[in-house]
């Protein structure tokens, strides 16, 4: 059901240096039926590439197992429902593609990225390899295709389709176990003179703002700047512009073409910025573990003390990162009596590992919670905009990241 890999994903070399374990772990999204429920744990580990500097997972789980049906449902977030928007507006800017073309997105969940593009006119194909979230954007009238994305299948792609005059993969480079066959088949996708635009939670953000949560088997690999221009090139696309993403709490947004252009200087400054941070340097990530385990005994003596006082703690956001916070901290339905989440795909099931049921939010809500721990945290101004506006909420709110946990 997985393997231990012995070379970098991305270089191939060979000797890669762990530096960061975080025990074993369930996959983030199998979230179970009922709390007796035993589910499979895996090893979680990081380690850092000395050649190309790229920081990945030593463990890759079966795609099949992570992707077939899925419980993330893109639409459900009000901030990527708004970044839509923006994003279309400045990939357009970029591309400056007619109508004519098409826009093919990779890993497209319920196509709500693809929405905007359809309402400017362009005709667009989703490519989403969950089969139930595949049918839920066709139902939508998005048209969506349920394959795993790689070079054979971009190839059929472009015997029916013809090249792509926009191609976008949002949030999926890093899960993909084969890394250089879906960079492949983003070039073999991709038209001549066509842009192409790869979002990815920032290796740097995750360092500087210890963002350990991000840490799953899903994402199995961490780009910097410097790390994913290096694959790139390798497969003959070349980034000449960057810009920042909210999504993840933090996420890249590199463009990029098969043909070479002057980098803008907003990318030569990213890059600067990168080397000075020294988010490429292994005692950076050396530090990273050392603070996250601090963090997780601050943010028990929290919980703890909540506990201990008699405190109903609810939580907000039953999402894949919160998978690893609550495994790695071992806070469990002894913490939280509940997690509120708004996709009904999640609801009535329980945490993966720690087995907290997952409820409406009107469910928990009427239970007048004495405090609110924000586990989806990267979503936290909507979450407390809601708590404030919707439920009239005045009780303490736990915020986990970035940084230190504080209450707020």
């Amino acid at each position: 059901m997985f393997e231990t890999i012995h070379a970098c994903r991305s270089c191939g070399a060979g000797d890669i240096k762990t530096f960061f374990d975080l025990g074993l772990q369930p996959p983030a999204n199998s979230l179970v039926k009922n709390p007796s429920q035993k589910e499979d744990v895996y090893p979680l580990s990081l380690s850092w590439c000395p050649r190309c500097n790229l920081v990945q997972l030593n463990e890759t789980i079966d795609p099949k197992v992570l992707f077939s049906q899925y419980v993330w449902v893109t639409g459900t977030s009000k901030t990527a429902n708004e970044f839509s928007i923006t994003f279309c507006d400045e990939l357009l800017r970029r591309a400056g593609a007619e109508t004519n073309g098409y826009v093919l997105e990779i890993a497209s969940n319920d196509g709500t990225f693809l929405v905007p593009f359809m309402k400017k006119g362009f005709r667009v194909l989703g490519i989403d390899p969950a089969e139930n979230i595949a049918d839920m954007a066709n139902k939508a009238g998005i048209p969506t295709k349920a394959v795993f994305f790689g070079n054979e299948a971009a190839k059929a792609i472009l015997a029916e389709n013809g090249p792509a005059r926009i191609i976008f993969a949002r949030n999926v480079l890093p899960h993909v176990a084969n890394t250089h066959d879906f960079v492949e088949g983003l070039a073999t996708a991709l038209h001549p003179e066509g842009t192409l635009a790869i979002e990815a939670h920032y290796a740097g953000t995750i360092l500087r703002e210890l963002h350990y949560d991000s840490i799953y088997h899903e994402h199995l690999c961490f780009f910097t700047l410097k790390s994913l221009e290096n694959l790139l090139a390798v497969h003959g696309l070349y980034v000449y512009d960057i810009m920042k993403s909210p999504i993840s709490g933090g996420s890249i947004i590199v463009y990029a073409g098969k043909q070479k252009i002057a980098p803008y200087k907003v990318l030569e400054d990213f890059r600067n910025q990168e080397r000075a941070a020294n988010a490429n340097d292994f005692a950076s990530w050396q530090d990273f573990a050392k603070k996250a385990t601090a963090h997780k005994k601050i943010l028990m003596e929290i919980l703890n003390k909540a506990k201990i006082s008699g405190k109903r703690v609810a939580g907000w956001g039953a999402s894949a990162r919160s998978s690893t916070m609550l495994n790695f901290c071992g806070i469990d339905a002894s913490h939280i009596f509940a997690i509120i989440d708004l996709n009904p795909l999640k609801q009535g099931l329980f945490t993966a590992g720690t087995h907290i049921p997952i409820r409406q939010p009107e469910q928990v809500m009427k239970e007048n919670p004495d405090c609110v721990f924000i586990l989806a945290w990267n979503f936290a101004d909507e979450i407390r905009d809601s708590l404030k506006k919707k439920w009239n909420y005045k009780g303490e709110i736990i915020v986990p990241l970035p940084n230190q946990p504080r209450i707020v």
